[in-house]
């Protein structure tokens, strides 16, 4: 039996299946990786917005995460919705000696507008778990609320996943340039030289999910022993394919296409 790639996600829940730990596990099993999740928040939305959260209590969030640890192999983990600061230091107590790739995405805000983190949190998550991670992913407005700097160019992008490594400690920062208009272009630091993914953009509002499915690419290909570079260059690619087919479902956003990669080897 061959080696099978495990990839842990840590966060919160999407009962419409587009963003969260749903989006996630599709990801991981789309780019051939076992799959696992320790759930911090379940939460109701949908492609409209938000509608309630209910927090996990601490105790079986730690639970979960034993559950995991002291039993599966894990290649490479990320987090995404981690809503309290009790919350985050339960998680760094867990995962600060695991020694593998950790790739975060930064969720504060919800694309709906939707707040999805405590304002005393964002302190703790910059300052404490920031420093763990081997890349970090926010959008714009994640890196200008991460670097407190006003982001408006390609320039700005740099400056702030520079700042993101040399000042708060990630390994590297992948500046995403969704927010802006033209061609979706996406920033790489890595504590050496800056790195420069460029797509076309996609006319669609079907994008739902987007920072939870690329993040969660990224940690798969880490997970299947790639170079940090590679695995964000196949994740930017996965990404557009998944937008470029994305659907209309729901009555708001509508989700990526996870399926893409299959749907793109079946025209060809």
């Amino acid at each position: 039996m061959r080696n099978v790639a495990c990839a842990l996600t840590i966060a919160g829940t999407d009962p419409s299946g587009g963003a969260g730990i749903q989006a996630d596990l599709k990801t991981f099993q789309e780019l051939q990786t076992y799959g696992m999740s320790v759930i911090t928040s379940v939460v109701a939305q949908n492609t409209t917005g938000v509608q309630d959260v209910h927090h996990i209590p601490l105790s079986m969030i730690q639970k979960q995460l034993d559950s995991v640890i002291n039993d599966m192999p894990i290649h490479a983990f990320k987090t995404g919705m981690i809503a309290n600061i009790d919350m985050m230091e339960a998680i760094k107590a867990k995962i600060k000696d695991l020694h593998i790739p950790y790739v975060m995405d930064p969720v504060m805000v919800a694309a709906s507008g939707d707040p999805l983190i405590a304002t005393d949190a964002q302190k703790f998550l910059r300052e404490e778990l920031l420093p763990l991670t081997t890349i970090v992913t926010p959008n714009i407005p994640e890196a200008e609320n991460i670097t407190g700097i006003t982001i408006q160019s390609e320039e700005a992008m740099q400056e702030a996943a520079k700042l993101i490594v040399h000042t708060y400690g990630a390994e590297a920062a992948l500046v995403k340039g969704g927010h802006f208009t033209g061609d979706a272009i996406d920033f790489l630091y890595d504590g050496e030289a800056i790195h420069r993914f460029q797509a076309k953009r996609i006319d669609t509002t079907n994008s739902h999910g987007t920072g939870c499915t690329l993040s969660a690419a990224i940690t798969a290909y880490l997970a299947q022993g790639d170079s940090l570079y590679n695995a964000v260059k196949q994740a930017k690619d996965y990404i557009t394919k998944a937008i470029m087919h994305s659907f209309d479902l729901g009555h708001g956003s509508g989700p990526t296409n996870h399926f893409a990669p299959r749907m793109e080897e079946i025209k060809q």
